[in-house]
């Protein structure tokens, strides 16, 4: 293990935006905000046509300058951005005054009201973080069409053929509605369901049988689905590359699986963090990815947040300790004081 002070920090922020900015209109609601941020972020904000996407890029826009004038010490207004290698298609970085490239590194994801922010400071780290919710979408109308294994064959150009196989037949352990949980070892061969609304029998080591929906394995498979797919984004956007990247079936991701969902958000509390996983082997073309390392995270019931960092210096043994960003407390009052 490397020790604290040769590690390099990292920067995990999560700005939660459903309850933020209310209305139909961002130009009407966050008009000191749009302030903050440039004119084409601005336009680009402003015409989105759903609100929700419209707070998610302000959010976005906001989290990036507060880490970078945090970081770097540039005043707020003097903060630009540009892209790495490729002018159009680069990743996004920071720029100097001088229009260099700054020494930071840093990557910003956002789903389903939620806006992630991973960064540290230090030219020899790459990071890449992607937020999913598994029941953002209605994938259940296809599924129950062509069947779960029919739905993930729609994804066969972004997932290896083994990858596939891992999310229509294996499954994480799950809970009855009762919270009694199931383990692949008491489904037997029921672990091929792909259908919905299957009445299934779980076998438990005492010999008792219990009857329950396929409706909750098919949830389950649908996590581990999502699972996959958050790693594959947030390792593509560590390397800079569109979602179709050429090598995208060779890169794989073996050991892999959902992590324990945290709690729901309540009227009175916020929501909660659930399980870390960080133990899934990368491979690429066939071989293991030493120099990468990834970690995945539950939060509340739909929640996952994956981040990817490769680096020859050292990381910190959690990658994804984010921390809560208040709009007025952590930005707002922030920006106004630079």
């Amino acid at each position: 293990m490397i020790s604290p002070e040769k590690q390099t920090p990292l920067t995990c922020w999560l700005l939660d935006t459903r309850s933020l900015w209310p209305g139909d209109s961002i130009s009407e609601t966050a008009d000191e905000e749009l302030q903050l941020i440039s004119s084409e972020e601005r336009e680009a904000c402003v015409r989105k046509y759903h609100i929700a996407d419209a707070k998610m890029s302000l959010a976005s826009a906001l989290l990036k300058r507060l880490f970078v004038a945090k970081t770097l010490g540039i005043p707020w207004k003097d903060i630009r951005f540009g892209r790495k290698r490729d002018p159009k298609h680069g990743k996004p970085c920071a720029l100097l005054p001088d229009g260099r490239p700054a020494p930071i590194e840093f990557n910003v994801s956002h789903q389903a009201g939620l806006v992630a922010l991973v960064g540290c400071k230090s030219a020899g780290v790459e990071i890449g973080v992607d937020i999913v919710c598994v029941n953002e979408r209605n994938d259940y109308r296809l599924i129950d069409q062509e069947g779960f294994d029919g739905w993930v064959d729609v994804y066969q150009e972004i997932f290896s053929e083994e990858e596939s196989w891992d999310m229509k037949y294996n499954v994480d352990p799950f809970q009855l509605l009762d919270g009694t949980e199931v383990t692949p070892e008491m489904l037997g061969r029921y672990d091929r369901c792909c259908r919905r609304d299957q009445e299934l029998v779980a076998t438990f080591p005492s010999g008792e049988k219990r009857e329950f929906s396929s409706d909750l394995l098919i949830d389950a498979k649908l996590r581990r689905f999502y699972t996959h797919w958050c790693y594959k984004e947030a390792y593509i956007k560590l390397d800079g590359e569109a979602l179709l990247a050429k090598w995208i079936r060779e890169l794989e991701f073996k050991n892999a699986r959902a992590p324990k969902a945290g709690t729901a958000a309540r009227c009175s509390t916020h929501g909660t963090w659930g399980e870390r996983v960080g133990d899934v082997e990368v491979w690429m073309k066939g071989r293991i990815l030493e120099d990468v390392r990834m970690e995945i995270q539950a939060f509340e019931e739909n929640y996952m947040i994956s981040v990817a960092a490769k680096t020859a210096e050292g990381l910190p043994e959690v990658l994804t300790d984010f921390t809560s960003v208040h709009l007025e407390h952590d930005i707002m009052d922030f920006a106004r004081s630079v």
